[in-house]
């Protein structure tokens, strides 16, 4: 079983207004930190998605580690829950961080780094899930979205590697770059990448290259959805 910094038990950090909510994000956000994060060195990434049941009464988060290069499975856990936090945009890691943080206690091995179903900086208060996810964990964490949150960005170039800069609004009338939009494969939809914690933007878009030798979204995501898809079948018993 991994262990968890104590903040991930803090109830303080566990709001159930949305509006303290938004201020805790606010908050934290000053917190972040974006190391060089050396993609080559990584050895296990962990990739972390949430299913929900069709009536959005129970879901079921799973973790998956991959190992690099191979990107074969390492470790896996799951774990299973109500939703607890209503669902609002800019708001999923109070309903679906409880049940992750579970799922990752259950690991038995460390990852070098987490690759988050969603976003980081690329988020209103720069805040996102993978934000909020490294903070608790003090560990590299990234977010890999299938469209953008917030922000725009120009088309990259249809070669595999091409991207052009995620740029948001940053309240002063200008603009300023929260991620990237990246073409992990010739031809197909970019994937968008931010910063969550503990990396920085040319790491992350590095290791995404990494995790997608053959389809658009990340070895580690992939695994991740199918795994709580098939635990939340399991669960409903189809």
């Amino acid at each position: 079983m991994t262990s968890l910094p104590s903040r991930a038990d803090d109830p303080a950090l566990w709001p159930s207004d949305p509006e303290e909510a938004r201020a805790l994000q606010a908050r934290l956000a000053r917190e972040i930190r974006q190391d060089p994060l050396d993609a080559a060195g990584v050895r296990l990434a962990a990739g972390l998605d949430v299913s929900y049941d069709r009536d959005d009464e129970r879901l079921v988060a799973a973790a998956v580690v991959l190992s690099l290069p191979e990107l074969e499975v390492v470790d896996s856990a799951t774990a299973h829950a109500a939703p607890s936090f209503p669902y609002l945009p800019g708001l999923f890691a109070f309903r679906e961080l409880p049940p992750l943080l579970e799922a990752v206690r259950g690991l038995s091995v460390e990852p070098d780094v987490y690759v988050c179903d969603g976003f980081g900086l690329a988020h209103p208060r720069r805040f996102g899930l993978a934000c909020h996810l490294g903070w608790l964990l003090d560990r590299p964490a990234i977010g890999v979205g299938k469209s953008p949150f917030v922000g725009r960005a120009e088309e990259p170039g249809p070669e595999r590697g091409a991207w052009s800069p995620l740029l948001a609004g940053d309240g002063t009338g200008g603009e300023e770059t929260v991620g990237r939009a990246l073409r992990t494969r010739t031809g197909v939809r970019p994937v968008y990448v931010s910063v969550g914690h503990r990396a920085d933007l040319d790491g992350a878009t590095d290791l995404v290259l990494r995790l997608t030798p053959e389809f658009r979204l990340p070895e580690t995501v992939r695994r991740a959805d199918r795994l709580s898809r098939d635990a939340l079948a399991g669960l409903s018993g189809g």
